[in-house]
């Protein structure tokens, strides 16, 4: 497929890198900004902690359902619409945020927040592979992938200054400002990536097809398992952070940043090397080397828990290199779903993020509570995680060896 990026995209190629990005990043940023105010805000609406549990299974689920069909109505109405749209909704849902005056109203705009904020991250993966051909998709994707590791590096720094400093609404009217400013931006700035002619009629009939082709299609599912599902080793320990970091490496909360500058450290070196792979490396190979460094750091952070007592000057270290695999290899394989169905870009991707953000929520409600207040069974659970990617990527290689031999 030739690149489109010339006719639809005159300015230089990092800047539509940052614009998607900041798109991908208002989804965690959600998360992290506010998961330091927890304590505030059950203070401010006298909940209960499973109150509280309920405003981030809310968003979570909601989150994952609706990523459903944010590519799919982008295959239809076009990407900018569905980008706008979602960012209207999200400005809304968090103002509602900020003014609500009960738990239960909490959890019903942090809901509308999840149905609305995946549209960003979805339609933009759908864009890049619009707009450009492979090696330089895979360049754009390692370059949003970089610009994107900052959000998790900052969400929890400006939370927490913001709940500490004032009143929890503080919190959900940032992310307010922050969504009308992308939505200004983006209004500006982003432009159309696909035309009418390429757009897919939404009727019931052909997009039910279409699901079913992927979802039918194994290897879409084992590409999705092998890259959402991994993501969740490290995701785990945000999770766990509060127990993770302060009961057993004794870290106060105000040194808790140091654990994510480190995470999104390996996260943008490991997207950095994956753009300049791009075109060098096979894309079977660049795969391959980043389940190798998980694997090893899994089995190293393992067997420094079972042998020794958690300590900070070496704990953090397997999760930050294991970032840095699973940046590495998570451009490939997301490059690789979205072309299993090339007229259906967007839905491949609503696909995919529904796969990996129902993970996400498995382990924020079931997994994290169970393994947060043991190191070792962090360590057990992290490389269960993992493992499950690592087996279906093998024998997606297995049964089809010519997969990312080269890109389609």
């Amino acid at each position: 497929m030739h690149s489109n990026a010339p006719v639809t995209w005159r300015g230089p190629r990092w800047v539509l890198s940052v614009l998607l990005a900041l798109l991908g990043m208002l989804g965690p940023f959600a998360i992290d900004t506010y998961l330091p105010a927890f304590s505030a805000i059950a203070r401010g609406l006298d909940a209960t902690p499973l109150e509280m549990q309920q405003t981030l299974s809310a968003y979570l689920f909601a989150f994952a359902f609706m990523a459903l069909f944010h590519g799919s109505l982008s295959d239809s109405f076009g990407r900018r619409p569905i980008v706008l749209w979602s960012l209207s909704v999200f400005t809304l849902a968090s103002a509602g945020c900020a003014l609500a005056p009960s738990s239960g109203w909490l959890i019903f705009f942090r809901a509308v927040q999840g149905l609305s904020a995946g549209g960003g991250i979805v339609v933009s993966r759908a864009v890049i592979r619009d707009l450009f051909a492979p090696a330089q998709a895979q360049r754009v994707m390692s370059q949003v992938t970089i610009f994107f590791g900052i959000a998790p590096a900052i969400a929890p720094m400006m939370g927490g200054w913001l709940s500490e400093h004032l009143p929890w609404q503080s919190v959900f009217w940032f992310l307010t400002i922050v969504a009308v400013l992308l939505l200004a931006t983006i209004w500006q700035a982003l432009p159309e990536s696909l035309p009418p002619q390429r757009r897919q009629p939404l009727h019931l009939t052909p997009l039910l097809r279409g699901y079913w082709e992927l979802i039918a299609n194994p290897r879409f599912i084992l590409l999705a398992l092998a890259s959402g599902v991994p993501f969740n080793g490290m995701f785990l320990y945000i999770l766990a952070a509060p127990a993770f970091l302060g009961e057993h490496l004794h870290l106060q909360p105000g040194q808790f940043f140091w654990f994510f500058l480190l995470n999104i450290g390996g996260i943008m070196g490991g997207a950095w090397i994956s753009g300049r792979m791009a075109g060098r490396v096979l894309p079977k190979h660049q795969i391959r080397h980043g389940f190798v460094i998980m694997v090893a750091m899994e089995l190293i952070n393992l067997a420094a828990n079972l042998l020794f007592t958690p300590h900070v000057a070496w704990a953090l270290l397997p999760i930050c290199i294991f970032s840095f695999g699973w940046a590495l290899m998570v451009p490939v394989i997301t490059l690789l779903v979205l072309d299993l169905l090339p007229s259906r870009r967007g839905m491949a991707s609503s696909l995919q993020m529904f796969v990996g953000s129902t993970a996400n929520g498995f382990v924020a409600g079931v997994i994290a509570p169970l393994v947060m207040h043991s190191t070792v069974w962090l360590a057990v659970a992290s490389l269960l995680l993992m493992l499950v990617g690592l087996l279906a990527w093998l024998y997606l290689h297995r049964r089809w060896p010519d997969i990312g031999r080269d890109f389609v």
